[in-house]
């Protein structure tokens, strides 16, 4: 068992490695990495903000930029993916804890059919998702499509703060977003 833990930690490690060396043209080089996959950027490391719009999942058009004074979370999911539906119910309850204090939640479905997308959001999660099927502003974001589940935090400047690269809990989520949304905007 000690041994299967270390080769995960280990692959765990490499993953980080890579992406850090990836993420966003290489400004995120100076965030920490964890071997668990999540990087984190303190504000002064932070790059501009991305730019995520699209068609919405149940129709109409977003752009994250509307949610600038808020904490977005923003999640990458497919309706074929097993991680995805099990931490739905962890991403819907952080967000109901959370969306008093300032914090959106945004989901975006990647390499999906819109009636597949829609029937796994039913009675998931109550907030948004955009649908992405080609998969494009996961690539924007350096997210590949296989590395689906994967959860963005954007700051109250728009700027990413946290990339987790696998499925959430909501022990480890919400702390991250209380966290995040506690920080003053660079903007003020």
């Amino acid at each position: 068992m000690n041994a299967r833990r270390w080769t995960a930690g280990l692959l765990a490690t490499v993953a980080a490695v890579a992406l850090v060396g990836c993420t966003s043209k290489g400004q995120e080089k100076a965030c920490t990495t964890s071997t668990d996959g999540i990087f984190e950027c303190a504000p002064d490391q932070r790059s501009a903000p991305p730019k995520l719009a699209g068609e919405l999942l149940a129709g109409g058009t977003y752009d994250v930029s509307q949610a600038r004074g808020q904490v977005a979370v923003v999640n990458f999911w497919g309706s074929w993916c097993p991680p995805c539906r099990a931490e739905a119910d962890d991403l819907e309850a952080t967000y109901q804890a959370t969306k008093g204090s300032g914090v959106s939640f945004l989901g975006i479905n990647v390499q999906d059919s819109r009636d597949k997308a829609k029937a796994f959001e039913e009675g998931r999660v109550t907030y948004p998702s955009l649908f992405d099927p080609s998969s494009r502003l996961a690539l924007d974001l350096d997210i590949p499509p296989n590395t689906v589940p994967a959860t963005v935090v954007l700051d109250r400047d728009g700027r990413i703060a946290v990339v987790i690269r696998r499925a959430v809990t909501q022990d480890e989520l919400r702390p991250i977003v209380e966290r995040v949304a506690a920080e003053k905007p660079a903007s003020s």
